[in-house]
Formats: structure tokens, sequence, C-alpha cells
């Protein structure tokens, strides 16, 4: 038998755990991603307080809020399917 096979047999058999497990996959991967951009900007933070402010440094700043905010959209919305996809879990 096939592994895919015997995820699906899994999957027929255990339908909310499976879901659940997929669920705290979901939210972890969410959760890490906010702490991993936070504590980046933390340090990033640190490092701008002792150097002079120029134009490049702005350009550079300017582009790490955006990345900044689709990890934080990213993981949001990843969370957002954890909790999501554990509701759904329990209905089953």
């Amino acid at each position: 038998m096939s592994p895919l096979q015997a995820a699906w047999l899994y999957y027929l058999a255990h339908p909310a755990l499976t879901i659940n497990s997929l669920a705290l996959f979901f939210s972890a991967n969410g959760s890490w991603l906010w702490l991993a951009t936070q504590l980046r900007g933390a340090s990033r933070a640190n490092r701008m307080t002792a150097t002079p402010q120029n134009l490049a440094i702005d350009s550079d700043e300017n582009a790490s809020r955006r990345a900044d905010r689709l990890f934080y959209r990213v993981g949001g919305a990843s969370l957002a399917l954890g909790l999501l996809l554990s509701l759904i879990s329990t209905q089953l």
C-alpha cells in the first residue's frame, strides 16, 4: 500500500484528529512567523539607534516595514486558518 493510500485510510478512520493536526501545523507556522518578525524588528530597532539615518537607510527601512507587514499578514492568515480548521474538526 502506498503512503498516500495509507494517509487517506487514516483520514477516513479519524477525520477530526487529522484535521486538528493540520490546524496545529498551520497555527505553529503562523505563530513562528509572527515571533520571528517581532524578533527581527527588535534587533533592527537596536541597530538603527546606533547609526545615523540617511536616505539609503530610510529606503531600506521602508522596504523592511513592507516585508514585516507581509509577514504579519501571512502569519495572521495562517493563525486564522488554524483556528478555522480547529473549529471545523470539533463538528466532525
